[in-house]
């Protein structure tokens, strides 16, 4: 018989390996025989054993007639692993209870269909909701085939993001920015501009204690005119880079050789802005299920205006900047029918600092 307690162990799981696993999702899994856990798991890193795998490994117990609690319904075909269906009808499983049916075409009900014919029993959906919003990522790419993307920014009370005279660092506190640095930890890439490299000189990488991965570094870069001295072009043997160019510009062999230890990659271009839905497409075909934007008004505009946003870290700092560098002067909001709206709203206190984080409507 189903116990809610046995799935939400298994999404507590999961959670341990947000932005590991990816492009496959983070599931967790639990196996429990006469009431008792027996076996726990979750989803290894990409190419390596999934949940259902690591919790039959695990086992304290023979599992044979046990119950399998799984956040994701397990898959059915060959992939960089074999079919989780498989062991677990191996393992004699008697009831398969998943939190939602994985939308992944290669699976998509069949993994249930398989169990069924093997007489286990498989039973779904559980905590749909929490689920589906802890798989956030893996959903919206398959859904949509561009990765879920997160826009952050962080302004002073009167919404600037820097003086007058330009100085940025720092408007909010250290707990803000520790925030961040878990934030990107969970995402597969953070991206920013050519601009915002020159300006800032940011690494874009984690700086916590515990370091789980790091994040790839995605640059919007029309000319290929990243600095050989910026913190980003000196450790691009370190961190994965990913240049993006404009297709018609010419690429002399000097430039090829200068960025040989990144990835550079050709989309469209007009008034020195390269088309960022392409870009976003070409990112989802790399396997990149999630972006961070930590860009300056420009970017943070283009994508909200092109309703490209799906989620939003507002970090407020309880200081007044007064001047013009104001974090949307670029959206060209003229009435309130423009306005962009966002739903769920959550509101965090970060010391001094508020947190305002919330889903774009979608128009």
């Amino acid at each position: 018989m189903y116990k809610r307690e046995f799935m939400l162990l298994a999404v507590s799981l999961a959670d341990k390996v947000k932005g590991i696993s990816s492009p496959n999702p983070n599931v967790g899994a639990v196996i429990v025989k006469n009431n008792e856990v027996i076996g726990k798991g979750f989803t290894q890193l990409y190419g390596k054993d999934h949940a259902e795998i690591q919790a039959l490994k695990s086992c304290t117990k023979d599992p044979i007639d046990a119950d399998l609690y799984v956040t994701l319904e397990p898959c059915s075909h060959y992939g960089k692993t074999p079919p989780c269906t498989d062991a677990i009808i191996k393992a004699g499983i008697k009831n398969v209870y998943a939190g939602i049916k994985d939308p992944n075409p290669k699976v998509n009900g069949q993994g249930f269909q398989t169990l069924n014919k093997a007489g286990i029993n498989t039973k779904y959906p559980y905590c749909e909701n929490i689920i589906k919003k802890q798989l956030e990522y893996y959903l919206h790419w398959m859904k949509y085939k561009k990765p879920f993307v997160i826009l952050k920014n962080a302004v002073s009370l009167d919404g600037k993001i820097a003086a007058e005279n330009g100085e940025s660092k720092w408007i909010t506190n250290e707990a803000s920015r520790n925030k961040v640095h878990h934030l990107r930890q969970e995402v597969d890439a953070v991206m920013t501009t050519i601009n915002t490299v020159i300006k800032d000189d940011q690494l874009l990488n984690v700086r916590l204690d515990e370091v789980k991965s790091h994040p790839q570094r995605v640059i919007l870069d029309p000319k290929l005119q990243i600095p050989t001295e910026s913190q980003i072009f000196q450790t691009m043997s370190q961190y994965k880079t990913i240049l993006f160019y404009d297709k018609n510009m010419k690429f002399d062999p000097m430039a090829k050789k200068k960025l040989h230890q990144c990835q550079t990659v050709a989309v469209s271009c007009e008034n020195y802005l390269l088309n960022i839905d392409e870009v976003l497409s070409a990112l989802a075909e790399m396997n990149i299920t999630s972006v961070l934007i930590e860009a300056g008004p420009t970017l943070s505009s283009c994508l909200l205006k092109n309703n490209l946003v799906n989620k939003l870290y507002y970090f407020i700092a309880p200081k007044i900047l007064g001047g013009t560098k104001n974090v949307f002067d670029h959206l060209d909001i003229t009435n309130l029918v423009q306005q962009i709206n966002l739903q769920d709203i959550n509101i965090e206190i970060l010391n001094s600092d508020i947190l305002v984080t919330g889903y774009l409507k979608k128009k």
